[in-house]
């Protein structure tokens, strides 16, 4: 499988180091579409701040790709949806940490999340 940055050089907005506007993927095997992943722990509980929540997200995540036998390298696209938009430099940061400073295709959204307690929600797609 091979992965491509696309950055057109002209007539569109530049990207900053952890933003590209597209990746092609060439010659993917499988794909795995993760649904949204909250910061919850194995009991279902949220934690109790924005840090834990995505300490949180980034672990379930990492199990979910590895039951795919496949690692945050293979993700190929990233949908944050965030309850407030103070929210949006600490997801950056995690997301960067996540993913070793590798840039996919990422939106975000904010949201009314459907608990509460729920502070951010990412969902992924993987290839291999």
């Amino acid at each position: 499988m091979e992965m491509i940055e696309r950055k057109p050089a002209s007539g569109i907005y530049s990207t900053s180091p952890d933003y590209i506007h597209a990746l092609e993927v060439r010659h993917p095997s499988r794909l795995l579409f993760v649904s949204g992943t909250m910061g919850l722990d194995a009991e279902g509980t949220a934690a109790a701040d924005l840090e834990g929540q995505l300490e949180l997200i980034w672990s379930n995540l990492r199990r979910i790709l590895a039951s795919a036998d496949m690692t945050v390298d293979n993700i190929v696209r990233l949908t944050s949806y965030l309850r407030d938009g103070a929210f949006v430099e600490a997801n950056q940061n995690a997301r960067l940490r996540a993913l070793g400073g590798r840039a996919v295709p990422t939106t975000a959204i904010i949201v009314e999340t459907l608990s509460d307690d729920w502070l951010v929600e990412i969902e992924i797609i993987a290839a291999g």
